[in-house]
């Protein structure tokens, strides 16, 4: 299985805040810096993090920690 520490890492520095204040029910509607912005910018971060391409549909809908987890989840084969 792939690094779930790694994904609150990227997730943290991208957004600009402490991995502690990333968990399973961080997403754009309850992280305030997470916009729109914000939102493009991890998904190429993490898709350079974890040599991955993430469909732009899912890029889109990826809004949580936790689909971000499932998507690559599925992408990763873990």
């Amino acid at each position: 299985m792939f690094d779930e520490q790694k994904v609150k890492e990227v997730m943290a520095a991208v957004l600009e805040i402490e991995t502690t204040e990333i968990n399973e029910n961080s997403s754009m509607d309850n992280v305030k810096q997470w916009d729109s912005l914000h939102h493009m910018n991890m998904v190429l971060a993490l898709e350079e993090a974890f040599s991955v391409s993430i469909p732009d549909e899912d890029a889109a809908n990826a809004t949580s920690y936790r689909l971000i987890v499932l998507v690559l989840g599925e992408l990763l084969g873990a």
